[in-house]
């Protein structure tokens, strides 16, 4: 069944074709025209984008999510990745939240990144659950001693577990690196 919540094009096509009718009853039927008719075709229309625009999907949220986290990163806002982080997270590398956050603060006191481009590849959900398949281009800000080290640009899949909240938003309680520019990798690569 179609989530008009997700997609927004259904009602538009409805729209489209109220319109249709509307010409042809308006073309047959004369003495039935009447100015407000104009409006239903217009109000179904409203009613696509308000949808969209007002009421935020599942799949939304979880875009928003990995949006923030990586934005939060390249800004180099360790309270900010905080805020997107599940109390119970945990990876193969970090055992608590409470780790995770103490390596992004040392790995990001000083300039690291100048941008991260994110291309999310993959959603699953499954209930309260969401595994979320991502790459990030990363470009190394100048002053950085990886640009100068090593690289200006790097590639990194991971993936994402995301678990969601009594209160509605997701967060990520799980985040593990797949590949690291196409090469097989994890966190203890990078660590």
């Amino acid at each position: 069944m179609t989530n008009i919540f997700e997609q927004p094009w259904f009602l538009l096509i409805a729209s489209v074709l109220v319109l249709i009718v509307l010409l042809i009853v308006r073309a047959v039927l004369p003495q039935k025209r009447h100015w407000w008719q104009w409006l239903v075709p217009l109000l179904i229309a409203a009613a696509a984008f308000g949808a969209d625009f007002l009421v935020q999907t599942d799949i939304e949220k979880i875009k928003a999510v990995i949006k923030t986290a990586t934005k939060a990163v390249e800004e180099e806002n360790s309270a900010a990745i905080e805020q997107t982080i599940s109390p119970d997270y945990r990876d193969s590398y970090h055992i608590t939240k409470t780790r995770l956050i103490s390596h992004c603060r040392a790995r990001l006191a000083e300039p690291l990144i100048e941008k991260n481009i994110t291309r999310i590849s993959e959603i699953n959900i499954q209930g309260t659950k969401a595994t979320v398949v991502f790459t990030v281009r990363i470009v190394f800000d100048k002053r950085s001693h990886v640009y100068q080290s090593f690289k200006q640009l790097m590639l990194i899949k991971l993936q994402a577990q995301l678990q969601k909240q009594a209160d509605g938003r997701w967060l990520i309680s799980r985040s593990e690196i797949l590949t690291i520019d196409r090469q097989p990798a994890n966190w203890k690569r990078i660590i």
